[in-house]
């Protein structure tokens, strides 16, 4: 006689899907809610820029050039008001070139169901104030394997790309053919939401814009729009205002279809994105977001984050 499982698989499941959040938010990824519901497909089933989605950030002209910032940001993730990751994020923007870099895992009691590790880079330049990507890496561990991935992207084209190991061939996936390799950004690029011309940075068109995205296994659309403002605090470092921008998803290609997590995700209308400046930028960074799911509401928030502007370069005297 067989005694039926109950709630040891529902805390199985929980932790695996806290898991593979708690990686994905210490990434800092817009892709978050995409790994979140990968890992919730089965519950599903058996379960972050208004303009065209080729509007992304290395098209904003820039009308204005500063001289750059950096960021160093501590961030906790929760689910359904349960901590269950940590991580950290520091950006460097400067003149004519930029680097973002992330880690993060699962955290308390949930790291003793599923422990879970991630690490991100993203590289580039800095053309008329415009971030242009060129190197993409993301690795992630878990107790069961590690896979990593790399993109050489050249302006608005990934021109390599790779996951290690290799995974297998899914004939119920949309394949991604070159088209998609078109015009799109690495997915932590596109977390560094660039505001064009010379005024005030936090404005309702701030929120009205989009981003195509290629994360390497998926390419999808994210728009942007406008929802509130706000005033934030963190623990340490900025306390001031916020823009709060909606978040809808588009999954496009390197995707399966009939899923119902993919389903869910592009149905959901209140994902948000708060969004604060790197100072002596025009850009825009999250500082807290949130994500509907069937085990309740995901956030990602900011507990410190610390931006200086970087020192403004001497101009030389002529006579």
């Amino acid at each position: 006689m067989t005694t039926p499982r109950t709630a040891a698989p529902a805390r199985v499941r929980f932790a695996g899907f806290g898991a593979r959040f708690a990686v994905a938010a210490g990434l800092m990824l817009p892709v978050l809610p995409v790994e979140a519901s990968a890992q919730a497909q089965g519950q599903i089933q058996s379960q972050t820029q208004g303009q065209a989605p080729a509007a992304v950030p290395v098209q904003a002209p820039a009308q204005a050039v500063l001289a750059g910032g950096k960021l160093e940001a501590k961030y906790e993730a929760s689910l359904a008001g349960i901590a269950v990751g940590k991580g950290q994020w520091a950006i460097d923007i400067n003149e004519d070139q930029y680097s973002a870099t992330a880690s993060g895992g699962t955290a308390g009691l949930l790291k003793a169901f599923a422990g879970g590790s991630g690490s991100g880079q993203s590289t580039g330049r800095v053309v008329a104030g415009a971030l242009v990507p060129s190197n993409y890496q993301a690795v992630t561990t878990s107790a069961k394997k590690s896979e990593t991935i790399k993109m050489l992207i050249t302006p608005g084209y990934v021109k390599e790309f790779s996951i290690e190991p290799e995974p297998p061939l899914d004939p119920e996936k949309i394949p991604i053919t070159d088209a998609h390799r078109r015009n799109v950004i690495d997915p932590m690029t596109g977390s560094l939401m660039r505001v064009g011309g010379t005024g005030e940075l936090l404005t309702p068109d701030s929120c009205r814009t989009g981003a195509s995205i290629f994360d390497g296994r998926m390419r999808y659309d994210l728009k942007l729009d406008y929802k509130r403002m706000e005033s934030v605090k963190a623990e340490k470092g900025y306390r001031g205002p916020a823009i709060v921008c909606a978040v809808y998803f588009t999954p496009i290609a390197g995707y399966v279809p009939d899923r119902a997590a993919i389903k869910y995700l592009a149905a959901q209308r209140n994902i948000e994105v708060t969004l604060v400046p790197i100072a002596g930028t025009r850009v825009l960074v999250p500082y807290r977001m949130v994500v509907p799911t069937p085990l309740g509401v995901a956030m990602l928030e900011a507990t410190e984050f610390v931006t200086t502007p970087a020192p403004a370069k001497a101009v030389a005297k002529t006579n």
